[in-house]
């Protein structure tokens, strides 16, 4: 007894010390309410930014996770003004209020009457036709910072439009989950190309929504492409190394598998298993953690996983159950549905350290490496998430992980070139 007190005496007396923390925490600094982010919905109904869309007509691309702090909805608080008319919305993949799984339809607002327009069906872009009682377009979506994710696909589809009828675009910007600062992955398309859509990002871009848009709007004019009249409504009090624990911010789940900030983390190296017959762990409660399916030794996969000793990241063997209905929300049916998977389970133990899109390389190795026969490449999927087949091809030939890593650095670095003129933040 007396050597558990001394032991506990002297680690809470340690843990007093100026500037300890224990290596195994990971608390996030406190945001208090003083230096709270504040977002851009939040600066676009003050006197500085109002005047834009007062006495004018306005179209609203956004989904449940346009919301206040207070979470307050970003149409009733602007369809509520006598000032501002609100004449119809956009809605994105998962639709207005993000429960929908699969491709999105038309429908009306119960809310408030609006029409809803998809943008996640035959339309994928705003035609004419859908703009002529539009003065303004505002875009107020959160996005989780990889390529892979469509709602910035549709801001640029709607932001084309806009420059395309001449219509005033408004985005509203919000955090990066993932921080600002990771940029990594292989581009894929052409390293010298104007980074005209998501088509010309690595798969983890470090940027803003904002900062998107304005990079995707400035970088037309060397196509010689029409450029939307585009403002960005910036946010206060946001520093490019915040996770989004550290915003202050509430968590809203971007769409039904977006579960929490763990899922956005690992997502980037775990998208890529949707181009193959392996599950990623959708229809589970930790979609995006999981890589298995009913064939797979959990034993073997995290060992070969653990075997190249990646940063920041560890994997345990794991066994999960797809389910078609994930937190009350039918999602797309998921693999192996009802079925026992067993595999590996991701665990984050120093989220600044770990390198998800370098992840991804390894994870297809390593099963490529242990089950050759049972693992299937489906080779349109991949290549459209990586945007390109050489990725695929390198694998499949046998290459080494850091050697195919290695081949990224020339667009990389053309990437950061061109990104670093946009960025709105320290």
């Amino acid at each position: 007894m007396k050597t558990c007190l001394s032991f506990l005496t002297f680690f809470l007396l340690i843990t007093l010390l100026p500037g300890f923390a224990p290596a195994f925490s990971q608390t996030p600094k406190a945001t208090s309410p003083a230096n709270r982010v504040i977002i851009g919905i939040e600066r676009l109904v003050t006197p500085e930014f109002l005047p834009f869309i007062q006495n004018r007509r306005v179209a609203i691309l956004t989904n449940h996770t346009g919301i206040m702090p207070d979470k307050g909805h970003i149409v009733d608080l602007l369809h509520a003004r006598s000032d501002v008319k609100v004449v119809k919305l956009f809605s994105p993949e998962h639709g207005i209020r993000g429960e929908a799984d699969t491709h999105v339809a038309n429908e009306v607002d119960k809310k408030t009457g609006l029409k809803v327009i998809s943008l996640y069906g035959n339309v994928r872009k705003p035609t004419p036709e859908m703009l002529k009682d539009v003065d303004v377009l505002i875009f107020d979506i959160q996005d989780v910072g990889a390529r892979y994710y469509t709602y910035i696909a549709t801001m640029t589809a709607v932001m084309e439009a806009a420059a395309e009828n001449k219509k005033l675009m408004i985005v509203l910007d919000r955090p990066n989950p993932i921080t600002g600062l990771y940029v990594d992955g292989g581009v894929g398309r052409n390293a010298k190309a104007p980074v005209t859509s998501p088509n010309f990002l690595p798969i983890t871009h470090g940027m803003t929504v904002g900062e998107l848009a304005k990079m995707f709007n400035g970088e037309r004019a060397a196509k010689k492409l029409p450029q939307a009249e585009l403002m960005v409504v910036p946010m206060r009090h946001y520093i490019r190394s915040q996770w989004f624990d550290q915003t202050g911010l509430p968590w809203i789940k971007p769409s039904p598998n977006m579960i929490n900030l763990t899922t956005a983390t690992l997502y980037p190296a775990m998208c890529v298993l949707e181009g193959t017959n392996v599950s990623e762990g959708r229809g589970t409660m930790q979609p995006f953690e999981f890589i298995g399916a009913p064939w797979i030794d959990g034993e073997k996969l995290a060992k070969q996983l653990n075997s190249y000793k990646l940063a920041g990241i560890t994997f345990k063997p794991a066994s999960f159950k797809p389910d078609s209905v994930v937190d009350g929300i039918r999602i797309y049916p998921p693999k192996f549905v009802g079925q026992t998977c067993y595999g590996a389970q991701a665990v984050v133990t120093d989220r600044n350290k770990f390198e998800s899109a370098k992840a991804t390389v390894y994870i297809m190795h390593a099963l490529k490496t242990l089950y050759p026969a049972q693992l299937e490449w489906k080779n349109s999927r991949l290549d459209g998430l990586w945007k390109t087949d050489v990725t695929r091809k390198q694998l499949q030939a046998g290459a080494a992980p850091q050697d195919i890593i290695k081949t990224w650095a020339e667009e990389l670095a053309y990437f950061k070139t061109v990104r670093a003129k946009y960025l709105l933040y320290k």
